[in-house]
């Protein structure tokens, strides 16, 4: 945005002090990202710049490390491409399995904590609800409280219910730590809501089903995806609850990228990282897309 054409000498001087400043937060910030792409197309398996890398040339760069990932436990990774190929890297490649592990868990566990959270936050918002604070302080408590304290309890607990080493007790773990991403955004999007809506649905004959799903629905639906995005990634990333309550079979991406440093060190944990960078990024754009569509259906201007 440009400034007032009135600004004077000293307030523009602050402005873009202030600008440079931020940047240079901003990129101190992004800087261990912006390393690890480059290092991802590393030839030689260490985590450091060749001299070559330096150089710019182009033998020192190569997609080895992401065909690890496709080739990384297969009976024959030097079989030519082709479906068996294929079928060989999706039943055997341990990258693999942890990626489909993952995208299984994160997917059960967003559909359940957007079930989970928008109820709650329909109850929660509510003119009625008794103790509406101290319940939103416990269902948040997640959140707040250090993941290895709740690991822990929730690997007792699970102990004794014989989830632990099952795809069941990951979900349920995930979706206590993801359903308060979708409480909050969807009782952030409930406090601006304007109740005489269904009051005038009611009005006209429309049923309770019918004004929840034709009225509330679509104005809550950008907090309801949001949060659901939220809790994907929360699902997607989390290591410290698969340490505690996974074995081998449900082992997910960040756990397979845990054994490997301590296990093997390779530069295929940089190509997964620099994977899942990108799957942020795009999750972080969907969940802008989102809050824009919502502003714009609340008549705010952005």
């Amino acid at each position: 945005m440009a400034l007032p054409a009135h600004t004077s000498l000293v307030g523009r001087v602050a402005h873009y002090s202030y600008l440079t400043v931020c940047g240079l937060i901003l990129l101190f910030l992004i800087a261990p990202i912006l390393i690890i792409i480059p290092l991802s197309f590393n030839t030689s398996p260490y985590f450091t710049f060749s001299s070559e890398m330096l150089r710019l040339d182009p033998s020192a760069f190569s997609l080895r490390w992401y065909w690890d990932i496709l080739q990384n436990g297969m009976n024959d990774p030097n079989a030519s491409f082709g479906w068996g190929y294929i079928a060989d890297s999706w039943n055997n490649a341990q990258w693999i399995h942890s990626l489909k592990n993952s995208f299984v868990i994160a997917i059960a566990t967003t559909l359940l904590s957007m079930l989970l959270g928008t109820l709650a936050a329909l109850g929660l918002t509510s003119p009625g609800m008794p103790a509406r604070g101290l319940v939103m302080s416990l269902l948040i408590s997640p959140m707040i409280v250090p993941l290895v304290i709740t690991s822990a309890g929730m690997y007792f607990v699970f102990s004794m219910l014989g989830l632990t080493g099952t795809f069941a007790g990951l979900i349920i773990a995930h979706t206590v730590l993801g359903t308060p991403f979708v409480l909050i955004t969807v009782a952030a999007t409930l406090e601006g809501f304007d109740r005489n809506l269904i009051r005038a649905g009611l009005s006209l004959g429309a049923s309770p089903m019918r004004v929840f799903f034709k009225v509330i629905v679509p104005l809550i639906l950008p907090g309801v995806i949001s949060g659901g995005v939220f809790a994907f990634a929360t699902s997607f990333d989390e290591v410290v609850t698969v340490i505690f309550l996974a074995d081998y079979d449900q082992r997910t991406v960040p756990r397979q990228m845990w054994a490997g440093i301590r296990e093997q060190i390779s530069p295929t944990i940089l190509a997964m990282a620099t994977i899942l960078v990108f799957l942020s990024l795009g999750l972080l754009t969907a969940v802008e897309l989102l809050r824009r569509r919502s502003d714009r259906m609340r008549g705010v201007s952005t």
